[in-house]
Protein backbone atom coordinates (compact mmCIF):
# COMPACT_ATOMS: atom_id res chain seq x y z
CA UNK A 1 0.00 0.00 0.00
CA UNK A 2 0.77 3.74 0.15
CA UNK A 3 3.29 6.11 2.23
CA UNK A 4 1.89 8.85 3.01
CA UNK A 5 3.71 11.18 0.19
CA UNK A 6 2.17 8.84 -2.32
CA UNK A 7 -0.02 10.36 -5.25
CA UNK A 8 -2.08 8.86 -7.33
CA UNK A 9 -0.33 7.16 -10.26
CA UNK A 10 -0.72 8.77 -13.88
CA UNK A 11 -2.23 5.59 -14.67
CA UNK A 12 -5.44 5.88 -12.57
CA UNK A 13 -8.21 7.17 -14.30
CA UNK A 14 -9.78 9.89 -12.00
CA UNK A 15 -7.98 13.33 -10.71
CA UNK A 16 -8.27 16.04 -8.65
CA UNK A 17 -9.20 18.44 -11.52
CA UNK A 18 -11.96 15.66 -12.54
CA UNK A 19 -13.21 15.84 -9.20
CA UNK A 20 -12.77 19.42 -8.86
CA UNK A 21 -15.16 19.76 -11.95
CA UNK A 22 -17.57 17.25 -10.72
CA UNK A 23 -18.03 20.04 -7.86
CA UNK A 24 -18.91 22.87 -10.22
CA UNK A 25 -21.37 20.16 -11.85
CA UNK A 26 -23.38 19.07 -9.26
CA UNK A 27 -23.51 21.87 -6.99
CA UNK A 28 -26.59 23.22 -5.98
CA UNK A 29 -28.35 19.81 -6.85
CA UNK A 30 -27.11 17.95 -3.74
CA UNK A 31 -26.77 18.71 0.02
CA UNK A 32 -23.51 20.76 0.96
CA UNK A 33 -23.20 18.91 4.22
CA UNK A 34 -21.38 19.93 7.13
CA UNK A 35 -18.24 19.07 8.40
CA UNK A 36 -18.17 19.87 12.12
CA UNK A 37 -16.46 18.73 15.39
CA UNK A 38 -17.24 16.88 18.14
CA UNK A 39 -15.56 18.16 21.30
CA UNK A 40 -16.80 14.86 23.06
CA UNK A 41 -15.95 12.81 20.84
CA UNK A 42 -12.30 14.11 20.49
CA UNK A 43 -12.45 13.72 24.66
CA UNK A 44 -13.09 9.81 24.36
CA UNK A 45 -10.92 9.58 21.39
CA UNK A 46 -7.85 10.97 22.20
CA UNK A 47 -7.99 12.55 19.07
CA UNK A 48 -9.60 15.75 16.94
CA UNK A 49 -12.53 14.14 15.68
CA UNK A 50 -14.29 15.86 12.37
CA UNK A 51 -17.61 14.32 11.29
CA UNK A 52 -18.61 14.93 7.82
CA UNK A 53 -22.74 14.14 7.73
CA UNK A 54 -23.63 13.09 4.46
CA UNK A 55 -26.76 11.19 6.41
CA UNK A 56 -28.06 15.14 5.27
CA UNK A 57 -28.28 14.04 1.76
CA UNK A 58 -32.13 13.61 0.64
CA UNK A 59 -31.86 10.26 0.11
CA UNK A 60 -29.73 9.67 3.24
CA UNK A 61 -26.49 8.61 1.75
CA UNK A 62 -23.41 10.12 -0.25
CA UNK A 63 -24.63 7.86 -3.40
CA UNK A 64 -26.04 10.84 -4.87
CA UNK A 65 -22.83 12.09 -5.67
CA UNK A 66 -21.35 9.82 -7.99
CA UNK A 67 -25.50 9.07 -9.33
CA UNK A 68 -25.97 12.65 -10.31
CA UNK A 69 -22.53 13.05 -11.68
CA UNK A 70 -23.37 9.94 -14.30
CA UNK A 71 -26.53 11.03 -14.90
CA UNK A 72 -25.23 14.52 -15.93
CA UNK A 73 -22.54 13.52 -18.82
CA UNK A 74 -24.91 11.21 -20.43
CA UNK A 75 -25.55 11.81 -23.93
CA UNK A 76 -28.98 12.85 -25.01
CA UNK A 77 -29.97 9.12 -26.91
CA UNK A 78 -28.63 7.34 -23.67
CA UNK A 79 -30.80 9.49 -21.61
CA UNK A 80 -33.83 8.62 -23.51
CA UNK A 81 -33.15 5.05 -23.54
CA UNK A 82 -32.47 5.04 -19.49
CA UNK A 83 -30.06 3.33 -17.41
CA UNK A 84 -30.22 0.59 -15.44
CA UNK A 85 -28.71 -0.78 -11.84
CA UNK A 86 -28.50 -3.32 -9.56
CA UNK A 87 -29.04 -2.48 -5.75
CA UNK A 88 -30.73 -3.18 -2.87
CA UNK A 89 -29.57 -0.39 -1.07
CA UNK A 90 -28.11 3.79 -1.04
CA UNK A 91 -26.90 3.60 -4.88
CA UNK A 92 -30.82 2.59 -5.98
CA UNK A 93 -32.55 5.33 -4.03
CA UNK A 94 -29.42 8.14 -4.96
CA UNK A 95 -30.05 6.98 -8.91
CA UNK A 96 -33.55 6.67 -8.92
CA UNK A 97 -34.12 10.29 -7.13
CA UNK A 98 -32.01 12.30 -9.64
CA UNK A 99 -33.26 10.34 -12.49
CA UNK A 100 -36.84 11.38 -11.82
CA UNK A 101 -35.55 14.88 -11.37
CA UNK A 102 -33.35 14.84 -14.73
CA UNK A 103 -36.28 12.86 -16.59
CA UNK A 104 -34.06 9.83 -17.40
CA UNK A 105 -35.70 5.92 -16.75
CA UNK A 106 -34.04 4.26 -13.94
CA UNK A 107 -34.35 0.30 -13.76
CA UNK A 108 -33.07 -1.08 -10.56
CA UNK A 109 -33.04 -4.82 -10.37
CA UNK A 110 -32.97 -6.39 -6.37
CA UNK A 111 -32.59 -9.58 -5.29
CA UNK A 112 -36.02 -11.34 -4.23
CA UNK A 113 -35.56 -10.69 -0.36
CA UNK A 114 -34.79 -7.24 -0.43
CA UNK A 115 -36.66 -5.62 2.29
CA UNK A 116 -39.69 -4.32 1.30
CA UNK A 117 -38.88 -0.73 2.78
CA UNK A 118 -36.17 -0.96 0.57
CA UNK A 119 -38.37 -1.24 -2.46
CA UNK A 120 -40.98 1.00 -2.00
CA UNK A 121 -38.66 3.78 -0.95
CA UNK A 122 -36.73 3.19 -4.35
CA UNK A 123 -39.97 2.86 -6.15
CA UNK A 124 -41.08 6.04 -4.54
CA UNK A 125 -37.92 8.04 -6.53
CA UNK A 126 -40.14 6.86 -9.77
CA UNK A 127 -37.84 3.91 -10.52
CA UNK A 128 -38.50 0.59 -11.75
CA UNK A 129 -37.92 -2.34 -9.35
CA UNK A 130 -37.59 -5.84 -10.85
CA UNK A 131 -37.17 -8.50 -8.01
CA UNK A 132 -34.66 -11.22 -9.38
CA UNK A 133 -32.78 -13.60 -7.94
CA UNK A 134 -31.67 -14.63 -4.37
CA UNK A 135 -28.13 -13.30 -4.36
CA UNK A 136 -27.19 -9.67 -5.47
CA UNK A 137 -24.88 -11.48 -7.77
CA UNK A 138 -27.93 -12.62 -9.31
CA UNK A 139 -29.53 -9.77 -9.58
CA UNK A 140 -26.56 -8.20 -10.71
CA UNK A 141 -25.94 -10.52 -13.79
CA UNK A 142 -29.67 -10.30 -14.60
CA UNK A 143 -28.99 -6.17 -14.15
CA UNK A 144 -26.25 -7.33 -17.05
CA UNK A 145 -28.19 -8.91 -19.51
CA UNK A 146 -31.04 -6.37 -19.41
CA UNK A 147 -28.62 -3.57 -20.21
CA UNK A 148 -28.05 -5.54 -23.67
CA UNK A 149 -31.02 -6.56 -24.29
CA UNK A 150 -33.33 -2.84 -23.52
CA UNK A 151 -29.90 -0.72 -24.90
CA UNK A 152 -29.68 0.74 -21.09
CA UNK A 153 -26.96 2.38 -19.72
CA UNK A 154 -25.24 0.30 -16.84
CA UNK A 155 -24.48 2.55 -13.48
CA UNK A 156 -21.99 0.43 -11.20
CA UNK A 157 -22.30 1.24 -7.82
CA UNK A 158 -18.47 2.08 -6.79
CA UNK A 159 -16.11 0.27 -10.11
CA UNK A 160 -16.61 3.33 -12.51
CA UNK A 161 -14.93 6.61 -12.84
CA UNK A 162 -17.86 8.83 -13.00
CA UNK A 163 -18.99 7.60 -9.41
CA UNK A 164 -15.36 7.04 -8.42
CA UNK A 165 -15.18 11.22 -9.12
CA UNK A 166 -18.76 11.94 -7.96
CA UNK A 167 -17.65 10.35 -4.56
CA UNK A 168 -14.57 12.14 -3.93
CA UNK A 169 -16.13 15.33 -4.17
CA UNK A 170 -17.06 14.51 -0.41
CA UNK A 171 -13.52 15.34 0.23
CA UNK A 172 -13.06 18.43 -1.26
CA UNK A 173 -15.99 19.63 1.00
CA UNK A 174 -14.28 18.68 4.18
CA UNK A 175 -10.84 19.76 3.73
CA UNK A 176 -12.50 23.27 2.46
CA UNK A 177 -14.56 23.16 5.48
CA UNK A 178 -11.74 21.99 8.24
CA UNK A 179 -8.49 22.48 6.43
CA UNK A 180 -6.38 21.24 9.53
CA UNK A 181 -7.55 17.44 9.12
CA UNK A 182 -4.51 15.27 8.73
CA UNK A 183 -6.16 12.07 8.62
CA UNK A 184 -9.39 10.69 6.49
CA UNK A 185 -10.89 7.13 7.98
CA UNK A 186 -13.01 5.90 5.75
CA UNK A 187 -15.50 3.06 4.90
CA UNK A 188 -14.62 0.52 2.42
CA UNK A 189 -16.93 -1.74 0.38
CA UNK A 190 -16.84 -1.67 -3.16
CA UNK A 191 -13.61 0.70 -2.79
CA UNK A 192 -16.26 3.98 -4.54
CA UNK A 193 -16.01 6.06 -1.67
CA UNK A 194 -12.07 5.49 -0.35
CA UNK A 195 -11.03 6.00 -4.29
CA UNK A 196 -12.49 9.12 -4.95
CA UNK A 197 -12.55 10.95 -1.19
CA UNK A 198 -8.22 9.27 -1.55
CA UNK A 199 -7.81 10.96 -4.95
CA UNK A 200 -9.02 14.08 -3.91
CA UNK A 201 -7.27 14.52 -0.18
CA UNK A 202 -3.90 13.43 -1.66
CA UNK A 203 -3.98 15.85 -4.33
CA UNK A 204 -4.82 19.03 -2.16
CA UNK A 205 -2.75 17.42 0.76
CA UNK A 206 0.21 14.92 -0.23
CA UNK A 207 1.28 14.46 3.33
CA UNK A 208 -2.50 13.56 4.47
CA UNK A 209 -2.51 10.02 6.00
CA UNK A 210 -6.01 7.87 4.23
CA UNK A 211 -7.34 4.81 6.54
CA UNK A 212 -9.86 2.58 5.03
CA UNK A 213 -12.06 0.60 7.33
CA UNK A 214 -13.96 -2.70 6.47
CA UNK A 215 -16.54 -5.07 8.54
CA UNK A 216 -14.44 -7.99 10.37
CA UNK A 217 -17.53 -10.09 8.48
CA UNK A 218 -16.43 -8.73 5.17
CA UNK A 219 -12.80 -8.33 4.38
CA UNK A 220 -12.65 -8.74 1.06
CA UNK A 221 -10.44 -5.32 0.06
CA UNK A 222 -8.57 -5.94 3.38
CA UNK A 223 -7.55 -9.20 2.36
CA UNK A 224 -7.02 -8.15 -1.44
CA UNK A 225 -4.74 -5.17 -0.40
CA UNK A 226 -2.91 -7.25 2.16
CA UNK A 227 -2.69 -10.53 -0.16
CA UNK A 228 -4.59 -12.58 2.67
CA UNK A 229 -7.25 -15.51 1.93
CA UNK A 230 -10.35 -14.26 4.36
CA UNK A 231 -13.93 -15.71 4.66
CA UNK A 232 -16.76 -12.79 3.76
CA UNK A 233 -19.97 -13.86 5.03
CA UNK A 234 -22.17 -13.66 7.86
CA UNK A 235 -24.91 -10.97 9.07
CA UNK A 236 -23.40 -7.37 9.79
CA UNK A 237 -24.67 -4.52 10.99
CA UNK A 238 -22.71 -1.93 8.25
CA UNK A 239 -24.79 -4.08 5.43
CA UNK A 240 -23.75 -1.13 2.82
CA UNK A 241 -20.17 -2.08 3.25
CA UNK A 242 -20.62 -6.20 3.16
CA UNK A 243 -19.17 -6.65 -0.23
CA UNK A 244 -17.79 -9.88 -1.02
CA UNK A 245 -15.55 -8.77 -4.16
CA UNK A 246 -14.26 -5.52 -4.18
CA UNK A 247 -14.05 -3.70 -7.57
CA UNK A 248 -11.18 -4.30 -9.81
CA UNK A 249 -10.52 -0.57 -10.39
CA UNK A 250 -11.26 0.48 -6.75
CA UNK A 251 -8.84 -2.04 -5.90
CA UNK A 252 -5.79 -0.36 -7.95
CA UNK A 253 -6.43 3.05 -5.95
CA UNK A 254 -6.87 1.61 -2.75
CA UNK A 255 -3.69 0.05 -3.33
CA UNK A 256 -2.40 3.10 -4.72
CA UNK A 257 -3.70 6.01 -2.14
CA UNK A 258 -4.11 3.86 1.34
CA UNK A 259 -1.44 4.03 4.07
CA UNK A 260 -3.65 1.44 6.36
CA UNK A 261 -7.04 -0.64 6.06
CA UNK A 262 -8.43 -1.16 9.55
CA UNK A 263 -11.11 -3.92 10.48
CA UNK A 264 -13.88 -3.54 13.00
CA UNK A 265 -16.07 -5.63 15.15
CA UNK A 266 -19.51 -5.80 15.26
CA UNK A 267 -19.68 -4.98 18.50
CA UNK A 268 -17.82 -1.71 17.77
CA UNK A 269 -20.08 -0.95 15.10
CA UNK A 270 -23.00 -1.28 17.11
CA UNK A 271 -21.63 0.94 20.04
CA UNK A 272 -20.84 3.36 16.72
CA UNK A 273 -24.21 3.30 15.79
CA UNK A 274 -25.29 4.59 19.79
CA UNK A 275 -23.15 7.04 20.88
CA UNK A 276 -23.77 8.89 17.19
CA UNK A 277 -27.26 9.07 18.73
CA UNK A 278 -26.56 9.63 21.98
CA UNK A 279 -23.65 12.12 21.41
CA UNK A 280 -24.12 13.94 18.17
CA UNK A 281 -28.46 13.11 18.12
CA UNK A 282 -27.66 11.87 14.60
CA UNK A 283 -28.82 8.51 12.87
CA UNK A 284 -26.49 6.61 10.76
CA UNK A 285 -26.69 3.02 9.56
CA UNK A 286 -23.96 0.60 10.27
CA UNK A 287 -21.34 1.76 7.19
CA UNK A 288 -21.85 5.21 8.20
CA UNK A 289 -20.39 4.51 11.60
CA UNK A 290 -17.45 2.46 10.57
CA UNK A 291 -15.33 5.78 10.94
CA UNK A 292 -16.52 6.14 14.51
CA UNK A 293 -15.82 2.32 15.17
CA UNK A 294 -12.29 2.33 13.83
CA UNK A 295 -11.56 4.97 16.28
CA UNK A 296 -12.62 3.22 19.03
CA UNK A 297 -11.16 -0.05 17.90
CA UNK A 298 -7.78 1.63 17.29
CA UNK A 299 -7.59 4.83 19.50
CA UNK A 300 -3.39 4.57 19.89
CA UNK A 301 -3.83 4.80 15.88
CA UNK A 302 -5.15 8.09 16.16
CA UNK A 303 -4.15 9.65 19.32
CA UNK A 304 -3.11 13.80 19.07
CA UNK A 305 -4.22 13.65 15.15
CA UNK A 306 -6.88 15.67 13.42
CA UNK A 307 -9.28 12.99 12.28
CA UNK A 308 -11.78 13.31 9.28
CA UNK A 309 -14.86 10.59 9.52
CA UNK A 310 -17.34 10.16 7.17
CA UNK A 311 -20.89 9.63 8.46
CA UNK A 312 -21.76 8.52 4.99
CA UNK A 313 -25.48 7.01 5.42
CA UNK A 314 -28.38 7.28 7.57
CA UNK A 315 -30.72 4.75 6.22
CA UNK A 316 -31.42 2.04 9.04
CA UNK A 317 -34.28 0.12 10.09
CA UNK A 318 -35.74 1.67 13.10
CA UNK A 319 -36.79 -1.87 14.43
CA UNK A 320 -33.09 -2.78 14.12
CA UNK A 321 -31.34 0.65 15.46
CA UNK A 322 -33.77 -0.05 18.60
CA UNK A 323 -32.41 -3.13 19.14
CA UNK A 324 -29.12 -1.65 18.80
CA UNK A 325 -29.69 1.09 21.47
CA UNK A 326 -31.00 -1.30 23.85
CA UNK A 327 -28.15 -3.73 23.19
CA UNK A 328 -25.67 -1.07 23.81
CA UNK A 329 -27.56 -0.30 27.24
CA UNK A 330 -27.45 -4.06 28.25
CA UNK A 331 -23.20 -3.85 27.43
CA UNK A 332 -22.77 -0.72 29.18
CA UNK A 333 -24.64 -2.08 32.18
CA UNK A 334 -27.30 0.33 32.56
CA UNK A 335 -29.74 -2.38 31.14
CA UNK A 336 -29.31 -6.17 32.31
CA UNK A 337 -31.31 -9.15 33.06
CA UNK A 338 -29.97 -10.94 36.08
CA UNK A 339 -30.97 -14.89 36.17
CA UNK A 340 -32.12 -15.54 40.27
CA UNK A 341 -32.51 -19.12 41.38
CA UNK A 342 -35.36 -18.69 44.01
CA UNK A 343 -37.39 -21.77 46.07
CA UNK A 344 -40.72 -22.13 44.98
CA UNK A 345 -42.92 -20.28 47.90
CA UNK A 346 -45.42 -17.98 48.64
CA UNK A 347 -43.20 -14.30 49.40
CA UNK A 348 -39.88 -15.68 47.17
CA UNK A 349 -40.46 -13.10 44.60
CA UNK A 350 -41.16 -10.17 47.16
CA UNK A 351 -38.04 -10.25 49.42
CA UNK A 352 -35.74 -10.82 46.25
CA UNK A 353 -37.47 -7.37 45.06
CA UNK A 354 -36.67 -5.94 48.15
CA UNK A 355 -33.20 -6.41 47.46
CA UNK A 356 -33.74 -4.58 44.03
CA UNK A 357 -35.97 -1.71 46.18
CA UNK A 358 -32.96 -1.40 48.51
CA UNK A 359 -30.15 -0.66 45.74
CA UNK A 360 -32.81 1.37 43.69
CA UNK A 361 -32.42 -0.97 40.62
CA UNK A 362 -35.71 -0.32 38.34
CA UNK A 363 -37.36 -3.44 37.45
CA UNK A 364 -38.62 -3.74 34.02
CA UNK A 365 -39.63 -7.02 33.27
CA UNK A 366 -40.18 -10.58 35.72
CA UNK A 367 -40.06 -13.99 33.53
CA UNK A 368 -40.71 -16.82 36.23
CA UNK A 369 -39.20 -20.49 35.06
CA UNK A 370 -40.76 -23.73 36.79
CA UNK A 371 -40.76 -26.60 33.77
CA UNK A 372 -37.93 -25.98 31.43
CA UNK A 373 -35.22 -26.17 33.93
CA UNK A 374 -32.76 -28.71 35.33
CA UNK A 375 -33.41 -27.76 38.96
CA UNK A 376 -35.84 -29.91 41.42
CA UNK A 377 -39.55 -29.33 40.93
CA UNK A 378 -39.41 -27.03 44.09
CA UNK A 379 -37.09 -24.95 42.73
CA UNK A 380 -37.49 -22.29 40.22
CA UNK A 381 -35.62 -19.44 37.94
CA UNK A 382 -36.61 -16.36 37.55
CA UNK A 383 -35.27 -13.62 35.13
CA UNK A 384 -35.14 -10.17 36.24
CA UNK A 385 -34.42 -7.63 33.36
CA UNK A 386 -33.80 -4.26 35.14
CA UNK A 387 -32.36 -0.99 34.89
CA UNK A 388 -29.71 0.45 35.94
CA UNK A 389 -27.46 3.70 36.24
CA UNK A 390 -23.75 2.31 35.25
CA UNK A 391 -21.72 -0.64 35.38
CA UNK A 392 -20.64 -0.35 39.21
CA UNK A 393 -24.47 0.08 40.23
CA UNK A 394 -25.24 -2.99 38.41
CA UNK A 395 -22.14 -4.98 40.39
CA UNK A 396 -23.62 -3.34 43.18
CA UNK A 397 -26.75 -4.90 43.01
CA UNK A 398 -25.53 -8.47 42.45
CA UNK A 399 -23.28 -8.02 45.16
CA UNK A 400 -26.41 -7.64 47.69
CA UNK A 401 -28.27 -9.94 45.62
CA UNK A 402 -25.73 -13.38 46.58
CA UNK A 403 -24.81 -11.73 49.97
CA UNK A 404 -28.78 -12.11 50.96
CA UNK A 405 -27.70 -16.07 49.72
CA UNK A 406 -29.42 -15.55 46.07
CA UNK A 407 -27.59 -17.55 43.21
CA UNK A 408 -26.99 -14.86 40.86
CA UNK A 409 -25.50 -14.58 37.27
CA UNK A 410 -26.44 -12.29 34.27
CA UNK A 411 -27.86 -12.99 31.13
CA UNK A 412 -25.03 -12.07 28.69
CA UNK A 413 -25.19 -10.99 25.23
CA UNK A 414 -24.07 -13.03 22.18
Amino acid sequence: MATAQTLAPDTLPVTLADIQAVAARIAGSIVRTPTLHSQTLSQLIGASVWLKFENHQFTAAYKERGALNTLLQMDPAARAKGVIAASAGNHAQGLAYHGNRLGIPVTIVMPKPTPTVKVTQTEGHGATVILEGETFDAAYAHARELEVERGLTFVHPFDQPTIIAGQGTVALEMLADAPAIDTLVIPIGGGGLFSGMGTAARGLKPGIELVGVQAELYPSMYAAVKHVELPCEGDTLAEGIAVKRPGDLTRRFVEALADDVLLVSEADLERSVSLLVQIEKTVVEGAGAAGLAALLAHPERFKGREVGIVLCGGNIDTRLLANVLLRDLARSGRLARLRIRLQDRPGALFHVARVFHEQQVNIIEVYHQRVFTTLPAKGLITDIECETRDRAHLDRLIAALREANYETSMVELG
